[in-house]
This record gives C-alpha cells, sequence and structure tokens, in this order.
C-alpha cells in the first residue's frame, strides 16, 4: 500500500453545452487526465487516479477552469467540474478504477456523493486524521468561494497560471495586455489560490499513510 489520492467528478450542466463547446470541453480534460490513469463513465463523469496526491488539488482547480473559460452565451448556465478528493491507501499497480476498493477510492466516491446542492469540492482522508480533515474542509470551502466569483476571463486566465505560466507568458497566449492580465490575477484571487495550494500540501505532510 502506498498514499494516492482519487478524484471522483462530474461535469456540471453538461447536457446544456452546445455541442461544439462539449467536444472542446471533453478534448481540454482529456489532455489534462492524460498523465493520470481515469476512466469516464455516463459521458460526464469521470474518476482520476492520482499517484502524488500533492498534485490532486492543482488538477481539480485546472480541471474547474478548464470547464468555467468556456466563452458561453449570457443565458445559459454556467459549467463546472464538481469533485471529491480522496486521500489513503492505495494498492500498487491500480489496474481498473471502476473496481478499487482501496480506502481512498471508497473515501472519493462516498463523500461526492454527499456533495450539497451548491458544493462543488469535498477533500477528505482516513478519519483518524481529524485535523487534517478540518483543514481539507476548509480549503475546499475557501476554493468555492473563490469559484463562485470567477468570470469566464478570469478563468482562462488562473487556468494558465495553473499550467506554471507567469503572466507575461498567459498574456501572450491569450493575447491580452499585461495589465490585463495582472488586472484578472487579482481580481480573481489567485494569491489565495496559490496560498491554498501550499496549505493543502503542508496538511499532506501530517497525513503518515
Amino acid at each position: 500500500m502506498t498514499e494516492g489520492a482519487v478524484i471522483t467528478a462530474d461535469i456540471v450542466n453538461s447536457t446544456l453545452l452546445p455541442k461544439a463547446e462539449a467536444k472542446k470541453l471533453s478534448k481540454q480534460l482529456a489532455l489534462l487526465l492524460e498523465p493520470h490513469k481515469h476512466e469516464f463513465y455516463r459521458g460526464d463523469s469521470f474518476q482520476v487516479y492520482v499517484k502524488s496526491p500533492e498534485e490532486a488539488l492543482r488538477l481539480v482547480l485546472q480541471l474547474r477552469t478548464a470547464a468555467m473559460k468556456l466563452p458561453l452565451e449570457a443565458s445559459m448556465p454556467r459549467t463546472d467540474i464538481r469533485s471529491s478528493i480522496g486521500i489513503g491507501p492505495v494498492k500498487i499497480p491500480v489496474r481498473e478504477l471502476k473496481t478499487a476498493t482501496e480506502e481512498a477510492f471508497v473515501l472519493s466516491g462516498r463523500a461526492f456523493d454527499k456533495l450539497g446542492k451548491d458544493q462543488r469540492l469535498v477533500i477528505s482522508c482516513p478519519e483518524q486524521y481529524k485535523t487534517a480533515n478540518i483543514g481539507f474542509r476548509v480549503i475546499a470551502d475557501f476554493v468555492d468561494f473563490l469559484f463562485q466569483r470567477l468570470t469566464t476571463k478570469q478563468a482562462a486566465v488562473v487556468f494558465e497560471l495553473l499550467t506554471n505560466r507567469n503572466q507575461t507568458e498567459t498574456a501572450k497566449r491569450l493575447k491580452k495586455s499585461q495589465a490585463t492580465v495582472h488586472k484578472h490575477t487579482q481580481s480573481a484571487g489567485w494569491p489565495q489560490m496559490e496560498k491554498l495550494i501550499t496549505e493543502y500540501r503542508l496538511l499532506l505532510g501530517s497525513i503518515d499513510i
């Protein structure tokens, strides 16, 4: 057994997306998930095994901004990704996600099934790590708070920053001025997101699996 992270997720409002946008999002998600073992099911749902739990939160944020940066019409509901990160023991190698019964898979699936109506993210680890679970809950709630306010343009900028591009590189890729990118970076709460990613990794250090 070794420590791993499992992400259980689905696409919010996927059935309302125009075909062209749904296809574009599917390609983007597939590209992000390519480095990890993953499976799609029921069309808009998927599960991902992330060998290094440290990468799980950043990956979830990438998936969410990929969905939220779609340039939809104002009358359309916003697209997002609901997800549950389960951190715990995983037997190596992982052969089939749908039949895996290790604790990380169980934690992820159970927490996903309990997501509230307006909740988009939950992070959990084994029950004995009570302090870590409290910290993970605060991080997930703060992420949701920031993402509730995120605009399409801000999501596009944050998506680029999450791939370790700086603001200058982001401006070039999005064909925006650096001043505009900096404005979106600050209004999106990017500095706070970076802190949350750091705090998440620090909490992982308190888990001895």
